[in-house]
C-alpha cells in the first residue's frame, strides 16, 4: 500500500446552523448530516477516490456506527484488515457549523480510548511508504500510537491537529516531528506547538528534524517550509459551505503529490485543490475529488507551466 492511515475513526454528526448560540439561547437546526470521519480516514479515503492504494489502522466499536464505518471503508476501497472491532461506543464527534461554513466541534472518544497497537498492525505500517498520523484523545492510544512511531523508519505524514498540537507538550511529540517526512498544521496549531507565528514556528520544527512544514491558512492559501526555502501557494476564490476536514483533504492532496513524485510546490497547489473541492459541500467527504478530477487539474498545471 502507497499510504496508510492511523487515527481516532468516528461518526460525524453535523448541525449546520444560522450561527454559534450563545450561553442560554435557543437557535433552529437548519440541517442535519451524519457521515464517518476521523481526521486521518477522511485523508485516507480522499487519497483512495484519487487512486492511491491505501488502509488503515484503528479501531470501532461494535454497533451500528462502526459497522457503517467499516462498510464506508469498503466502499471506497480501503484495506480495512486493521481496524479492529470492540465491544463498546464507536467515536462520535458533535460538528455545528455556521453560515459562513465555520466550524464548532465537541469529541466523545469512544472505543477509540481502546487503542492498542498488533503485529498484524505494525506490519501493515511497516510496508507502506507513508504511515499518515492522526490524533487520539486517550492517553493509552497516544502510547500505543507513539510506540509505534519509536519502531518505524522516517516516513511518517503528521497531522496532529489541535488536540495534540494545544494539549501535548512538544517533548511528547519529538519523536513523530523528528520522522517526519511531512507536518500538516493550520496556523493556529503552529502558534500551540511551538509558541511561535507560523513561519518562525515551521522553522523550528524543520531543525527538529521535519522535512516539509506544510501550514494551512484558509483564505491565505497555504505557506510550505522545506529546509531553507519558503512556498506561498494562493487559495482558490469559491464560496465555502462548510470548512469540516478541510485540513484533512489538503493533506490527501500533498500526500497524493508526494507518492507520485510531484515536488512540494507541486504538492502545495493540490493541497489546496483537494480542500477547495471538499468545502464546497456540506461534511468533510462529499465534496473530495475523484482521480479524473485530478488528473484535469495536473494536466491544468502542466498547460500553464508551458506558457
Amino acid at each position: 500500500m502507497d499510504v496508510v492511515g492511523i487515527g481516532a475513526l468516528n461518526m460525524d454528526k453535523i448541525y449546520r446552523v444560522p450561527r454559534i448560540a450563545r450561553e442560554g439561547e435557543e437557535l433552529p437546526v437548519l440541517e442535519v448530516y451524519e457521515a464517518s470521519g476521523g481526521s486521518a480516514a477522511n485523508t485516507i479515503v480522499a487519497l483512495s477516490r484519487m487512486g492511491i492504494s491505501t488502509g488503515f489502522i484503528g479501531v470501532v466499536g461494535k454497533d451500528s456506527e462502526g459497522k457503517n464505518i467499516l462498510i464506508d471503508m469498503m466502499k471506497e476501497s480501503v484495506n480495512a484488515e486493521c481496524i479492529e472491532k470492540f465491544g463498546g461506543h464507536t467515536g462520535v464527534i458533535v460538528v455545528l457549523v455556521d453560515n459562513k461554513g465555520e466550524r464548532t466541534m465537541y469529541a466523545y472518544p469512544g472505543v477509540n480510548d481502546l487503542f492498542e497497537i498488533k503485529d498484524s498492525m505494525f506490519r501493515c505500517a511497516e510496508n507502506t511508504k507513508y504511515l499518515h498520523v492522526s490524533s487520539f484523545v486517550g492517553e493509552k492510544s497516544f502510547l500505543s500510537q507513539l510506540d509505534l512511531i519509536h519502531n518505524l523508519k522516517d516516513k511518517i505524514s503528521f497531522a496532529p491537529g489541535m488536540l495534540y498540537a494545544k494539549y501535548r507538550p512538544l517533548s511528547e511529540l519529538r519523536d513523530f516531528i523528528s520522522k517526519s517526512k511531512v507536518i500538516f498544521l493550520n496556523r493556529e496549531e503552529v502558534f500551540y506547538l511551538t509558541d511561535k507565528q507560523y513561519e518562525m514556528g515551521a522553522r523550528d520544527l524543520i531543525m527538529m528534524g521535519a522535512e516539509i512544514v506544510a501550514v494551512t491558512l484558509g483564505r491565505d492559501g497555504c505557506y510550505i517550509r522545506t529546509g531553507d526555502k519558503e512556498i506561498r501557494v494562493e487559495a482558490e476564490n469559491i464560496r465555502v459551505v462548510d470548512t469540516t476536514g478541510a485540513g484533512d483533504a489538503f493533506a490527501a492532496g500533498f500526500l497524493y503529490g508526494l507518492v507520485r513524485g510531484y515536488d512540494p510546490e507541486i504538492c502545495a497547489r493540490l493541497g489546496n485543490f483537494t480542500a477547495a473541492r471538499c468545502t464546497e459541500h456540506l461534511g468533510a467527504r462529499d465534496g473530495l475529488p475523484v482521480k479524473e478530477a485530478v488528473d484535469e487539474f495536473m494536466t491544468h498545471i502542466a498547460e500553464n507551466q508551458r506558457l
